[in-house]
């Protein structure tokens, strides 16, 4: 009877012991040591990381290992807000001849976000208002990546071919009815491949965008005579309106870098205006000839996106932290990389609760590896650019929990 008592006397310290234990353990998952890069915040520095709940719960420079449940060393390491896509193409389907909508070239988010460090993708212009709701219960609904959209002028979406070409399907009061009606999903209307001499298709995204109060998305090109760039800039969008695939040299569009390698006076101008430029390097939109004289001159990209889809993934493009280690390689400053990446993504997408690590913020992080050695890069016309360093995705968290562990960084060691 007496080691009876006794076990339960000692049973009962035991479980109060661990209670302790537990309730001391007041975070979640603690991020030590890594260098964080937080655009917003202007952190940019050797700090520690904590998360609870889904949500940022503390910056500082030290926090004690004993407070946390889970602890991730990130010595040497850069750790970042979940990194934010605003140009991809992710409204995949089985429809045939639909180019990048309900269709086999689009990509399923999961598949390509987090192993990159992408928390967030915004899909440019895969449906239109008609089709929308199809994207929403068969895409958004069913990521676990936070997946936007910018709604295309044309209702039936980006199929392709003569539907792009359809001005009898661009609704701006269509588009902005449908935008207002999911406000948590659309953050923008986007407007893309469109050929012929005709300011129309522009104007009518342009209305949409100020309809519905939110930025509008310019894949601009394809006229011959071209379509004057700086009338687009300066006359045709708003401040705050982006231009996607800023290096660019295509058919029918001017490009912002002349042929004696200098950037036009009016793109300066433009940028100076509030035109987001956006890099949307895709499978066919983003020559070095372009971006390095740009680059050596302080022409900066705002955002860096990929206009993500089969046609670019195994092409140079590969994935974002493939181009952010093209600008890195550039002389890009990494955290000015990260802000294109992260915070002025979130701004130019008007969704500023994202891309921070502020308190209370939803817990998004990415941590990233800068690896040096000998690298090669490629543009869209299979030009190579050397390196010396490369930027690899260790880990991502969403919503406070780890979605992607490269080299186990998050596990618990393995034994016998």
């Amino acid at each position: 009877m007496k080691n009876t008592r006794n076990l339960s006397r000692l049973t009962s310290l035991l479980f109060l012991f661990s209670s302790l234990v537990f309730n001391a353990q007041e975070y979640d998952i603690l991020i030590k040591n890594g260098h964080l890069i937080d655009a917003k915040n202007g952190i940019d520095k050797v700090s520690d990381l904590a998360l609870k709940d889904g949500k940022i719960a503390e910056v500082a420079k030290s926090i004690s290992a004993t407070k946390a449940k889970k602890v991730i060393n990130a010595k040497g390491l850069l750790v970042s807000p979940g990194l934010i896509d605003i140009h991809s193409h992710n409204f995949h389907g089985t429809e045939h001849n639909a180019y990048l909508s309900n269709s086999f070239t689009a990509l399923p988010p999961d598949g390509f976000s987090f192993r990159s460090g992408v928390t967030t993708i915004v899909d440019c212009g895969g449906a239109g208002w008609r089709n929308f709701r199809q994207f929403k219960e068969n895409v958004i609904d069913q990521s676990k990546t936070r997946v936007l959209s910018f709604l295309n002028i044309v209702g039936s979406g980006m199929k392709g071919g003569a539907v792009e070409q359809n001005q009898a399907d661009m609704d701006s009061k269509l588009t902005a009815i449908v935008a207002k009606q999911f406000p948590n999903e659309i953050v923008g209307v986007k407007l893309a491949h469109y050929s012929g001499f005709d300011w129309t298709p522009t104007e009518r995204a342009a209305e949409a965008g100020r309809l519905a109060d939110i930025p509008v998305v310019i894949d601009f090109g394809g006229s011959q005579p071209e379509l004057s760039l700086e009338t687009l800039f300066m006359e045709k969008l708003r401040p705050g309106d982006i231009f996607t695939h800023a290096y660019a040299h295509v058919g029918g569009r001017t490009p912002i870098v002349d042929e004696n390698g200098i950037v036009e006076d009016f793109a300066w101008a433009a940028q100076k205006r509030g035109i987001i430029f956006d890099v949307g390097h895709g499978g066919g939109s983003f020559l070095f000839k372009q971006a390095v004289p740009a680059m050596q001159q302080g022409f900066i990209p705002n955002t860096i996106s990929t206009d993500l889809h089969t046609g670019s993934m195994n092409g140079g493009m590969k994935d974002i932290v493939n181009i952010m280690s093209k600008f890195l390689n550039m002389d890009m400053p990494v955290a000015d990389i990260i802000a294109a990446t992260t915070w002025n993504s979130a701004k130019a997408i008007k969704r500023e609760e994202l891309g921070h690590l502020s308190k209370g913020a939803v817990a998004d992080v990415t941590i990233l590896n800068v690896r040096e050695g000998d690298f090669g890069f490629i543009d869209t016309k299979g030009k190579r650019m050397m390196g010396d360093k490369k930027l690899e995705c260790e880990l991502t968290i969403r919503d406070g929990k780890v979605v992607y562990d490269l080299n186990g960084l998050a596990a618990e060691p393995w034994s016998k």
